[in-house]
């Protein structure tokens, strides 16, 4: 059975593994990214991850996800914020072809959550998927069937930036919003608060940690409603680590988004939790490469 090599590279750490063409995650490690060294050094830590790779097996193919906005036809990414600096202009797939002689292919991490999730998870089957992931930012990502929708000049579904009130989408609802809103109520440095620490204490009743992750739901239910009257998806799939706290966000979720969309389309939408989690990049950068190749096998 043929073997491919996965890599999910994100700001912090680089997620990598060996995938099967049945799709089963074989094995899985991560290192640290160490963004500041740029598209360089980055490209220096895959090619090592695939020298390991290539020293025990025979691969079929290098599959990517990566953070950044990436061009899937050039194989490169075209934009990049400040987390990793001297990222744009990458040129993945032009490089690692020329070096392994192997096919390669790469896609944005969400675009690959999205694919992760509808081909063996919790979007399986769904006929329009709307995939959002809530962490440092909010990405997000549109599928059709199995098929991610790029847009025009492959910038779809950049939904973070998504207009709300005086402020947008991702500095309302995102992680980083739950902790600066919390923070600057507390009168704390950021650095002693996390998403974990908030819903920890809002669990033990601290009543300003409640009231703020209630405004964070309301601000994702907000945004979520406005995606819904536009894309009309069959299901939404929430991800993220702060997702990780499904019993507690499940129904105030549901709530918020009811408040904001219409009963004739929230009957019909269907929210749910991303199943692969950690995993999603990896099994996501495999199901882009395969979607690619299917004309080949």
């Amino acid at each position: 059975m043929k073997k491919y090599v996965v890599i999910d590279i994100g700001g912090t750490m680089i997620k990598y593994g060996l995938v099967d063409e049945a799709g089963n995650l074989l094995e899985k490690a991560k290192r640290t990214t160490e963004a500041e060294l740029g598209g360089r050094g980055i490209m220096a830590k895959v090619c090592s991850i695939i020298d390991s790779y290539q020293m025990k097996y025979s691969l079929a193919g290098i599959c990517l996800s990566s953070a950044g906005m990436v061009d899937p036809e050039k194989g490169e990414i075209f934009y990049s914020g400040p987390a990793i600096p001297d990222y744009a202009g990458t040129k993945y797939k032009e490089v690692l072809e020329a070096k392994y002689l192997l096919p390669c292919e790469i896609e944005n991490d969400v675009n690959c959550a999205g694919l992760a999730e509808v081909f063996s998870g919790a979007a399986k089957n769904s006929k329009i998927t709307v995939c959002l992931t809530i962490g440092t930012g909010i990405g997000g990502s549109l599928l059709i069937g199995n098929q991610l929708f790029h847009g025009f000049s492959n910038s779809a579904c950049e939904i973070g930036y998504l207009k709300m009130a005086d402020s947008t989408f991702q500095e309302l609802a995102s992680t980083t919003a739950l902790v600066d809103y919390v923070s600057k109520g507390q009168k704390i440095n950021t650095e002693q608060w996390d998403g974990y620490r908030i819903f920890e204490e809002a669990k033990m009743g601290n009543q300003q940690c409640i009231a703020a992750i209630d405004r964070m739901v309301d601000y994702l239910g907000q945004g979520i409603a406005t995606i819904c009257y536009v894309i009309n998806p069959e299901t939404v799939v929430l991800g993220g680590g702060i997702m990780a706290q499904k019993e507690y966000l499940a129904r105030k979720i549901e709530t918020a988004v009811n408040k904001h969309l219409l009963s004739s389309l929230a009957t019909k939408t269907k929210i749910t939790f991303a199943h692969h989690e950690n995993d999603a990049g990896l099994l996501g950068a495999y199901y882009h490469f395969r979607n690619r190749h299917t004309e080949d096998d």
